[in-house]
């Protein structure tokens, strides 16, 4: 590898690493500001909350993503954008159980499409 390309992905690789840390201690700054602020709330007496039966939910909540997913979800993509980015929203996925027949359709056409050949040479 010539010695520029080995600098230059050096110096791509430092500033990477800088602005992703930058963005984290950005990020870890804002949560305990926000958890600052939600400590010192007032809590409002029991007796002025409305007790309310709670519907049976038909399928399960979604598990929320951590704070600390959404910090490093968002440092990765101003590490890759070159800027601040901000994550509007996150949910866990859950993969659905697939059935041996989906699964090898799945694999019949991801092998279809070989990618070593290029067409028109």
């Amino acid at each position: 590898m010539p010695l520029g390309v080995f600098a230059g992905w050096l110096a791509g690789a430092a500033m990477s690493r800088r602005m992703v840390r930058r963005e984290v201690r950005r990020l870890e700054s804002l949560i305990e500001s926000k958890n600052a602020k939600a400590a010192s709330a007032p809590v409002p007496a029991p007796a002025a909350l409305a007790v309310t039966p709670a519907p049976k939910p038909s399928e399960p909540e979604p598990a929320e993503v951590s704070p600390e997913t959404i910090m490093i979800l968002t440092a990765a993509a101003a590490a890759f954008l070159g800027k601040r980015a901000r994550i509007r929203g996150a949910r866990l996925v859950r993969a659905a159980p697939s059935s041996a027949w989906a699964q090898q359709g799945r694999v019949f056409v991801q092998a279809s499409h070989n990618l070593g050949v290029v067409h028109g040479r």
